[in-house]
């Protein structure tokens, strides 16, 4: 989608978007519509553009400002690919700790949690995204539901809800949830399952980590995904501001189900059918 767009809350009291409220839209070529919400900002080169979603598409469009938008060519303005959108746990995802159990929705900053190795680290911060289902997700991007046991050696031991590119760590490999759905024992969430709005959480450590959500192994936040797409952004620039990027764990990443190996997919395939 290209050419010159205008954003407007249709508010002219104030000239600030929230994160989504409804907006107008209108091209230059006329077309134009009310079926759009704001989803937040990006930075690049150092600027802030709005993101909105326009009505049914899988596209997210950024403008140039908060208000008055304009939409350069795709030559112009670097592309934004919603893959960029978080990673995370559902509401009642269960993460372990060294004194049991909790609810990612009940963690706090400084809470003790464990690693897959055996270790426990500090949480640093909780991302908290409220995603509303009006404009919900392309397919890839629903939820994605593990049913317990899906993964092997009775793991999760209960069904696990995480957001599709949420990295799972299966047999050394990370693969994103949204690769290894088989329809099932791994399915994707209906979104009229999730109400009008769903929130996700996830979790950041001072390093990279894979930590156990109900019992699975499952990465921490990684900051190749910006911080800036979740509500609570501010609260993590008032306590850290800018911080050097975070090294990845050293495990591949199958991303899509052509990237996943062969023999995870057989193995999840025998328990699909066991």
């Amino acid at each position: 989608m290209t050419g010159d767009l205008t954003l407007s809350d249709g508010d002219p009291t104030d000239s600030e978007f929230t994160h989504l409220e409804s907006l107008n839209y209108s091209f230059a070529s006329g077309s134009s519509g009310t079926n759009g919400s704001f989803w937040g900002t990006i930075e690049i080169g150092g600027v802030k553009y709005p993101i909105a979603r326009l009505g049914g598409d899988d596209v997210y469009v950024i403008g140039i400002q908060l208000s008055q938008a304009a939409y350069p060519s795709s030559d112009v303005l670097p592309g934004f690919d919603t893959a960029s959108f978080p990673t995370c746990f559902l509401t009642g995802s269960r993460i372990a700790t060294p004194a049991g159990s909790i609810a990612v929705e009940d963690l706090a900053i400084d809470c003790e949690i464990s690693t897959a190795e055996g270790g426990c680290v500090s949480v640093k911060w909780i991302g908290r995204q409220t995603v509303s289902t009006r404009f919900g997700p392309a397919e890839r991007l629903m939820p994605v539901r593990f049913a317990a046991g899906s993964l092997g050696q009775g793991l999760p031991h209960t069904d696990l809800t995480v957001t599709a590119d949420h990295g799972m760590l299966v047999d050394g490999v990370i693969c994103h949830a949204g690769a290894l759905v088989n329809g099932v024992t791994i399915t994707r969430v209906p979104l009229a399952e999730m109400g009008e709005t769903y929130t996700v959480y996830h979790i950041e450590t001072e390093e990279h980590e894979i930590i156990l959500a109900n019992g699975a192994p499952a990465e921490t936040l990684i900051d190749n995904v910006s911080r800036r797409v979740f509500d609570n952004f501010a609260e993590f620039e008032v306590l850290y501001g800018d911080v050097p990027e975070m090294e990845e764990l050293p495990y591949p990443r199958a991303m899509s189900v052509r990237q996943v190996p062969a023999g995870i997919l057989q193995k999840l395939a025998m328990r699909q059918m066991a």
